[in-house]
């Protein structure tokens, strides 16, 4: 398994995670009731108090190839799959799957989120394991610590495990179409591991051996329930679409990775689709 293998086996994983997560509160009841009226949004069409004055991130992905900031409310289980076409420095494409779980209130305290990736399909196997802890810190803010690729097998070429802390703000003053929520949202962050280390394949074509270890990224809703989303991985530049294009949690993510020459040898195509379910709704 390639190094860009275990890079793209988080997507999925920050695109399901990313869909459940969407501020200091002007009134904490009610911005924790918007929170969890955002979250809820992904399960079933649900209608905002007018009275709150809280924007959260809206209900389509903000980030897909670097983690967010905000984290989940209440507890789900969620699972998906995704891809990447071409593997930089092949031919073949890249398939992954992903499913884990998340518990807690970041409001009272924070919510946790623990998975499990595979980035092996085929032969069923070369697990590693993701985990991220988050909480509220002021209106329209979360923070969240967390480790990615974390445990792989020692036969695969990643260079061991990602460990980062990452900030998101959904702007107060850009309301979305969907009641409630921020059109625009940024997040900004700092990590180890593939945010920083570059993988064998880069270090052998000349690209350096390292990135910047600050990564970054902007969503911009162009209309109702899809954004299009700007990131920069700590390595390399890419451009993607966040959709939830149902009333149902579906959400699709699309784009185009390694556009720049900073990392891998061309840019490649990347999907991948989430869907969180509900177990508990309990405080």
């Amino acid at each position: 398994m390639n190094y860009q293998s275990i890079i793209k086996s988080t997507v999925v994983f920050l695109v399901v995670w990313g869909s459940l997560f969407s501020g200091k509160a002007f009134c904490q009841s009610d911005f924790e009731r918007s929170l969890a009226q955002k979250v809820d949004s992904l399960l079933a069409p649900v209608k905002i108090d007018k009275r709150n004055t809280q924007l959260v991130p809206n209900d389509a992905s903000q980030t897909v190839t670097i983690p967010s900031g905000w984290g989940g409310y209440g507890t789900y289980v969620f699972g998906g799959i995704g891809g990447v076409y071409p593997q930089v420095y092949h031919t073949n494409a890249d398939l992954i799957t992903y499913a884990g779980f998340c518990t807690g209130n970041p409001i009272k305290a924070v919510n946790v989120a623990v998975g499990i990736n595979l980035t092996d399909v085929h032969n069923l196997r070369d697990f590693s394991g993701n985990f991220n802890i988050s909480r509220v810190v002021s209106a329209g803010s979360s923070i969240s610590v967390g480790g990615l690729q974390l445990f792989a097998p020692r036969e695969s070429d990643a260079q061991g495990g990602t460990f980062y802390f990452v900030f998101s703000h959904a702007v107060q003053t850009l309301p979305s179409a969907t009641k409630g929520s921020s059109k625009l949202t940024y997040t900004i962050g700092i990590g180890s591991g593939r945010f920083y280390l570059k993988s064998p394949d880069d270090i052998a074509a000349g690209r350096g051996r390292n990135g910047t270890s600050v990564f970054g990224g902007i969503s911009y809703e162009i209309m109702k329930h899809v954004n299009l989303i700007g990131e920069w991985d700590g390595e390399n530049f890419g451009v993607m679409t966040g959709i939830r294009p149902f009333k149902n949690p579906l959400s699709i993510d699309f784009g185009v990775a390694n556009i720049t020459r900073f990392s891998g040898n061309r840019p490649d195509a990347l999907f991948a689709i989430g869907y969180p379910l509900s177990v508990s709704r309990k405080k």
